[in-house]
This record gives C-alpha cells, sequence and structure tokens, in this order.
C-alpha cells in the first residue's frame, strides 16, 4: 500500500468542530464487511449489535492537560509546548514538543503562567520539533504537578477543529471509563459511550475488558513515506492485564463477538497474540503499525471514528474493513453528512 491511496477529498465543514449534545446519540455507520450492508444508525443502536457473552474492549488511558503556553526569556515571543513524557520525577525531566521550535535553543528558559509561576530551562535537542525541559521549581511533586494541570489544557486538536479550548472540553475529551493516566490524546472512538449505554450493555451480558495505551503524539504524526512499510510509529506504552486476558479469551473460545473500541485498542491487543491467536497479559511499548494487508488474530469487530486523508488510523481501518470497500463506505459517510476527526460519528464494522 502507497500513502497516495490514503487521500481523499474531505470538506471542513464535514470535520466536527464539538461533540454531539449527547454522548450516545452521535450518528453510527454499521458495516457489515461479510455483505458490504450498509445501515444509518444512532450511537446508542450499537445495543442491538450484541448478545450476552459479547465481549468490548475499551483503553482506559487518560489524558491529561499536556499543552502549554507561555514565552521565551528576554524576547518574550510566545511559544507553546506539549508534554509528551516524564522523563524523571525527581529533575523534573520531560520530553516535550515545541512550537515554534526554529528559534529555541539549549540554555534557553521558558515562563508559564502569571508571574512566570512555572519556569523551565531547555537542556537537550532530541528532535526536530522535541526538546528535553527541565522545570525549576522548589515546590515538592505534588504541587509541581498541580502547577502544570492549573497551566496546561486539554490537547484537542484545535489546528484541526479551528478553535480555542473551551470548558466544555475538560469533560467532553475524557471517555467516562477514563482511569490511568498517562495520554497526550484521547482513544476518541470511547467518547462515544454514556453510562447508561455501558449499564445497558451490561445488564444485556455484554462482557466488558479493559487495556491500557497511552497515546503518545506518534498517534497523530503524519506519515512522510510513499512506501508504508518505510513508516516507523513512535513507541506507546501499553499494557494488558490478565483478567482482561480471560474475558477476551473466553469469549473467543466461545465463538462470540469480540470488539475492539478504537484503533488504539486494536494496536494494543494485535502487540501481545500467542501464535494460536489468544491475547497474552503484557506490560510494556508498542510500535506497532498496521496497514494492509493484515491478518487480525483477537478482535472480529470494532468501534472508529472517520478518520482524516492520509492518518494511520485509516490506515489501520482499512486494513480491517478491507480498502476498497472502506473507501466506498467513506464516499457514501461524506454524502449522508456523517461528521469526521475526533468530536465525529462514529462507525461500527462487523
Amino acid at each position: 500500500m502507497k500513502l497516495s491511496q490514503y487521500k481523499f477529498d474531505l470538506p471542513k465543514e464535514l470535520i466536527a468542530p464539538y461533540p454531539a449534545e449527547n454522548r450516545d446519540e452521535s450518528r453510527l455507520l454499521v458495516f457489515d464487511r461479510r455483505n458490504g450492508k450498509i445501515e444509518h444508525k444512532v450511537f446508542k443502536d450499537i445495543l442491538g449489535y450484541f448478545r450476552e457473552g459479547d465481549v468490548m474492549i475499551f483503553n482506559n488511558t487518560r489524558v491529561f492537560p499536556a499543552r502549554l503556553y507561555g514565552n521565551k526569556e528576554k524576547t518574550g515571543a510566545e511559544i507553546q509546548i506539549f508534554l509528551l513524557r516524564e522523563l524523571n520525577r525527581d529533575q523534573r525531566l520531560w520530553d516535550v514538543l515545541v512550537d515554534p521550535a526554529r528559534k529555541i535553543r539549549i540554555g534557553n528558559k521558558l515562563y508559564f503562567g502569571d508571574d512566570d509561576a512555572l519556569v523551565a530551562e531547555v537542556i537537550d535537542n532530541t528532535t526536530s520539533r522535541g526538546r528535553t525541559l527541565r522545570f525549576l521549581f522548589d515546590g515538592d511533586y505534588d504541587q509541581f504537578k498541580a502547577a502544570l494541570y492549573k497551566l496546561g489544557e486539554a490537547p484537542i486538536p484545535t489546528d484541526i477543529l479551528g478553535r480555542k479550548n473551551e470548558p466544555l472540553d475538560e469533560e467532553r475529551y475524557q471517555t467516562i471509563y477514563a482511569k490511568v493516566e498517562g495520554a497526550v490524546a484521547a482513544p476518541t472512538a470511547g467518547l462515544h459511550f454514556s453510562k447508561h449505554l455501558l449499564k445497558r450493555l451490561e445488564i444485556k451480558g455484554v462482557g466488558c475488558a479493559e487495556v491500557t495505551l497511552h497515546v503518545g503524539l506518534g498517534n497523530f504524526r503524519s506519515v512522510d513515506v510513499e512506501d508504508l512499510t518505510k513508516h516507523k510509529m513512535d513507541s506507546e506504552q501499553i499494557f494488558i492485564p490478565d483478567d482482561a486476558v480471560q474475558i477476551v479469551n473466553t469469549a473467543r473460545t466461545k465463538e462470540k463477538r469480540v470488539c475492539a473500541v478504537g484503533t488504539t485498542v486494536m494496536r494494543t491487543i494485535e502487540s501481545s497474540v500467542s501464535t494460536d491467536g489468544m491475547l497474552k497479559p503484557f506490560e510494556g511499548w508498542t510500535n506497532k503499525f498496521i496497514f494492509p494487508p493484515y491478518d487480525f488474530s483477537v478482535a472480529n469487530s470494532m468501534v472508529t471514528n472517520f478518520h482524516l486523508p492520509y492518518s494511520t488510523q485509516l490506515m489501520m481501518v482499512s486494513a480491517f474493513a478491507g480498502y476498497d470497500q472502506l473507501m466506498k463506505v467513506y464516499e457514501t459517510a461524506k454524502a449522508e453528512g456523517y461528521k469526521f476527526g475526533t468530536y465525529g460519528d462514529a462507525m461500527l464494522i462487523l
């Protein structure tokens, strides 16, 4: 597969700047891979496609407020940093992306917040845009994290949505089952689930398995090679606990429906599979990049959003749905006015 095969026209008005008023009332396109059938539903109708003994797998990562705005010393130039990874808790070291990066040098000090509540020093240039910062903070670790959280904001992709963060995003840019802090971006397929819908699934006997993938910026980094085999994903931390393995493998043994809720879940579970196609416990890192052709081992259905052109998420979904079929489905979705992107509508692939 080539990068150019993932180009399609997407009018800006089809990219959702805001979520649906209620989480489970976004639109849902249901696509059956076996016969090509397409149905148009509301997301809470997903309940009708699952039976007792089926399992849904969720990513329980929690987004932290990773975007901070500040100023460079002396010049006062405005800068934006994106917290990627805490490197050393005691030394307050963080890997970050800086924008604009070209004028930031080792030794520069960056100031954040009113009265320069936080100060950071650039100590390393890690990539063309990346830097390592040491935050200069006198308080204890809890006070430091509180300062970061006060100054930071939810890192929704404002460059795509064309708007600033708003109070609504603090709640809506988290899944309702988010528990384990560590993501710089939300697993967006899970944003459609409400507490009420999860309860109805539970009452129906649909199992719930939770895994963790701390979504990093690599999930959204652009692909800049035409030959997809040459693209390298950034590593992201994952955790597949024993209880999730047991729930999923029991359903697989009984030939039940196993649904990956989102591309992050699919990447997680495909990163730790036994030779007989069963899920295995795992704690570590994955840089798995899935694109056609690919044989999926664990899930036989998935929930996903409508993704943007050239994105790695689109490539994965095309491997699961079939490239030609997915491109036809996307044309139908555009014609029907489905919303794309982070806050867009959803798709159930059976």
